[in-house]
């Protein structure tokens, strides 16, 4: 009998200036964490100044959510590549409403 292992997808840096840059890591599980109904975990992070200022992560027992201006809310996954899409519009998003970042 084999055990299927935790297999990572995604573990990358994208430098957007200076000052900001996004981290993101995915791993496809061989099951669902606890709070989770899907075999990923993740954890994207937007940093600007030294300041996590966006992020989407699945930690065990708290299930999918999001960070974003010091709000977290619920985000409800359907698939890595929705993830980063939404993810990566969050940050044009941020960078919208904070340009002087």
């Amino acid at each position: 009998m084999s055990i299927m292992k935790a297999f990572e997808l995604v573990r990358t840096r994208v430098i957007y200036s200076d000052v900001a840059f996004a981290e993101l890591v995915l791993w496809r599980l061989p099951a669902p964490l606890a709070g989770s109904v899907h075999s990923f975990k993740y954890r994207l992070a937007y940093v600007v100044r030294g300041i996590c200022v966006l992020r989407y992560d699945n930690e065990a027992g708290k299930g999918d959510h999001r960070h974003y201006g010091g709000e977290e809310s619920v985000y409800a996954f359907a698939g890595p590549d929705k993830l980063i899409a939404a993810f990566q519009s969050d940050i044009a998003r941020w960078n919208r409403e904070n340009s002087d970042s």
